[in-house]
């Protein structure tokens, strides 16, 4: 229960492994920030819930996240999504896993088409939770 204690630093984040032979860093980011609310904040910074690009490694994901940043903030939106290297991933317990499949929920989408054609690329909106 660290994690719900909200003075840790951590959040719960989906670790999201791809073949960039077959989906690119910037339509996987692009698809993050339109169906996803990258101005969420709730407050609190640094609780679990938050808005965030992670890798283990300061790579391509990092840079084009920072700069798809960019144009979103430039078109008049605030995102408060925190990008930023990080020492490792710890697997959320069982209990977590596959959340929204177990209890039979979908999750709530932003799915904005103007976060797509801003971002410029060619991906369709995605499906499951």
């Amino acid at each position: 229960m660290q994690v719900c204690e909200e003075n840790t630093g951590h959040a719960e984040v989906v670790s999201v492994n791809y073949d960039t032979r077959i989906l690119t860093t910037r339509d996987l980011l692009t698809e993050f920030f339109t169906l996803h609310n990258f101005e969420l904040n709730r407050g609190r910074g640094t609780g679990q819930y938050r808005s965030a690009v992670f890798s283990l490694v300061e790579d391509e994901q990092l840079t084009t996240a920072r700069q798809m940043l960019l144009i979103l903030e430039r078109a008049g939106y605030q995102p408060t999504t925190d990008v930023a290297v990080v020492a490792d991933f710890h697997p959320a317990d069982a209990r977590h896993q596959q959340y929204c499949t177990a209890r039979g929920m979908s999750p709530t989408r932003r799915n904005d088409t103007k976060i797509r054609e801003l971002l410029g690329t060619a991906t369709k909106p995605g499906t499951g939770c």
